[in-house]
């Protein structure tokens, strides 16, 4: 990922500002309090930093930072606004994000180093991760093999959970839905059973009711026969006179034969009406038990169906659980073992790639006029976690002839940037990540602030390095180069130089006196020798 853009407005001096970075290396200069980090302060906005009213520049009634990033195969877009009054807000691709959400996006993408943001010295888990980048194969297998067998370990503490470390409430809840899906299968239960139960039920309850309306339908019908008889005797007389009436003659036959087969039908299920007190019982009985199956799981039978299927369910997963119970614990202590084993492993490939750190980081730390110092890189060991079991820890000491400590404790502002710089090179890798260090080289000057400029330079090479800088020899090594100026209206703006222009601001910064024929000679040189 790389920055592509980035507009800073109304943010303390700078009421308009924009620049576009280089893939490579790219220098912001400028005099003393003209406005430098204030574009690095709406980097930080950006990425999900602390928000500060008081930043809000007198241009207008809110601060406004807009950045566009290239994640390689796609852009984003990312904005914060920060009113004069009142909370700020974030936006990533349009929509309305929180500040913490930026910083989840992007911070990770992109490291500010300053006299004030060792992150890369004061997080150990982020160091370890630059450590890691640096094993060989067989550090790397070590590492993944750790992982996997975390993993393990994490998969058989997640079903320990689960068991909730009481089997004797496991096997209750089991003992619990399997009677509730034994009930509800021995009914026997299927859609719509209990609507046909209800019809067999009323059939059974009034039998010599259904009997009497039957016998009374059979003498209807066979009175109305009769009348259907006369009937269809009138029409085909009328139908031998008139040949048209012979549809109504047919449908004369039609209602014959229909009553005669309500007849036939009415006696049939009358004769086979017959009163059973046993089966109506056992019908009543089963009705009743399916009522009392919808009053404990369900409102309709289709409910209680599925509550059943779901107690069978639960009830083989109860099984599975307390199965788990009886060797999760032996489960859990191998799994144990195992990542112990595999952390000792990741351990000796860490130190014995932390000895070849710590040898090239001070190599790096020589060309940056410490040639002095001392460095040590140890693994501390600490309980396991995803990362491993190792702390590492960074001790320095400016001269041999001291005793190092805590790089955070006995480093200068000007060491820590060093140690932070040879930290990156010497663990630098292909991946994409841009790097931005905001006035690192204080209190360097001469040969070490050139070696410094080369570092940086070299440093482009595998990522997007930003540097504030207030040294000539440092912006020398730049692909790209800003300046910020505050004209006396106090609006501070930025301009990109190149050519000339660049030459009369290394001049400027060499000796103050841009217009020199000496400095812009020197300044010259110094751009030359740096091959730009």
């Amino acid at each position: 990922m790389v920055l592509e853009h980035l507009r800073v407005a109304n943010l303390g001096v700078l009421e308009d500002a924009a620049i576009d970075p280089s893939t490579g290396f790219t220098v912001i200069t400028g005099e003393t309090g003209a406005g430098k980090t204030l574009l690095l302060g709406g980097l930080r906005l950006i990425l999900g930093g602390k928000a500060d009213s008081d930043a809000v520049g007198p241009f207008a009634h809110q601060a406004q930072v807009d950045g566009l990033f290239d994640l390689g195969q796609e852009q984003l877009g990312a904005t914060r606004v920060v009113p004069r009054d009142g909370r700020s807000r974030a936006h990533l691709e349009g929509a309305i994000v929180s500040a913490a959400a930026l910083q989840d996006r992007l911070g990770a993408l992109i490291d500010i180093v300053g006299q004030h943001d060792q992150l890369s010295l004061t997080r150990p888990a982020q160091i370890l991760e630059l450590l890691d980048g640096t094993l060989d194969a067989g550090g790397t297998k070590a590492r993944d093999d750790y992982r996997a067998a975390w993993a393990d370990l994490q998969d058989a503490l997640a079903r320990q959970k689960q068991l909730g470390g009481d089997q004797i409430a496991l096997a209750r809840e089991l003992d619990l839905t399997r009677y509730q899906a034994n009930e509800i299968a021995t009914a026997g239960l299927r859609p719509g059973v209990d609507e046909q139960l209800e019809i067999d039920v009323s059939r059974l309850r009034n039998v010599e009711e259904i009997r009497e309306h039957l016998s009374e339908t059979v003498r209807l019908s066979d009175s109305m026969a009769e009348s259907a008889g006369e009937l269809v005797s009138r029409l085909r007389k009328a139908t031998g006179l008139d040949p048209a009436l012979g549809e109504l003659a047919s449908a004369a036959d039609g209602l014959a034969a229909a009553v005669s087969e309500l007849t036939r039908d009415s006696m049939s299920s009358s004769d086979h009406l017959e009163a059973d007190p046993e089966r109506l019982a056992e019908l009543e009985e089963r009705l009743t038990a399916i009522g009392e199956l919808k009053r404990k799981y369900g409102r309709t039978l289709d409910d209680v169906i599925a509550f059943g299927e779901e107690a069978e369910r639960r009830a083989r997963e109860l099984q599975a659980l307390i199965d788990d119970a009886d060797k999760i614990d032996s489960l859990i202590d191998r799994a144990r073992v195992e990542v112990r084993a595999r952390a000792g492993a990741l351990h000796r490939a860490r130190e014995a790639a932390a000895s070849e750190l710590g040898k090239e980081m001070h190599s790096h730390l020589s060309d940056l006029g410490l040639s002095m110092a001392r460095i040590s890189i140890r693994l501390e060991e600490t309980d396991p976690g995803s990362s491993g079991a190792d702390r590492m820890v960074i001790e320095f000491a400016s001269d041999r002839r001291l005793e190092p400590g805590d790089v955070g404790s006995v480093a200068s502002g000007g060491e820590l940037s060093r140690l932070v710089l040879a930290l990156r090179l010497a663990t630098r890798s292909e991946r994409t990540v841009t790097l931005v260090f905001d006035e690192v080289d204080t209190g360097v000057g001469g040969k070490t602030a050139l070696a410094m400029g080369a570092k940086l330079a070299e440093l482009a090479k595998t990522s997007q390095v930003l540097c504030v800088t207030h040294l000539p020899q440092v912006a020398a090594h730049a692909d790209t180069h800003y300046v910020v100026e505050r004209p006396a209206d106090g609006a501070a703006r930025v301009r990109h130089v190149v050519g000339e222009d660049r030459v009369e601001e290394m001049a400027r910064m060499l000796a103050g006196l841009p217009e020199s024929v000496a400095g812009r000679t020197a300044a010259a040189e110094l751009l030359e020798s740096a091959g730009k």
